[in-house]
């Protein structure tokens, strides 16, 4: 019989450190407007294309291709243009919370 390899005490893993950056994903108003706007541009893109497509006297079918194609693509840029936004929401929130931080520790300062 071979000789059994002592493995050593599995360690428990360290730790990961804490992120506090903001994210969008943890924003419970730019969720919600994001989910918001991708809906409303999809249904907006499939609906105009649509119309326009039966109005040009295209086939159903070929109607249903051309705004289901759009309203997928108004979908993906109404979600960039949302999260775009939302960026630059968040990190101004993030500024006005940083001066409104800083601005109680000069009060508590003074006092």
């Amino acid at each position: 019989m071979a000789a059994k390899k002592k493995t050593p005490a599995k360690q428990a893993p360290e730790p990961e450190p804490q992120d506090f950056r903001p994210r969008l994903s943890g924003h419970p108003r730019a969720q919600r407007q994001i989910r918001e706007a991708k809906a409303w541009a999809g249904m907006a893109g499939f609906l105009l294309f649509g119309l326009l497509s039966l109005s040009a006297n295209l086939p159903l079918f070929d109607a249903g291709v051309r705004a289901l194609i759009a309203g997928v693509a108004c979908y993906m840029a109404g979600w960039a243009v949302a999260v775009s936004v939302w960026r630059h929401v968040a990190r101004a929130e993030v500024g006005l919370a940083e001066q409104r931080i800083a601005a109680e520790e000069g009060q508590a300062l003074e006092a």
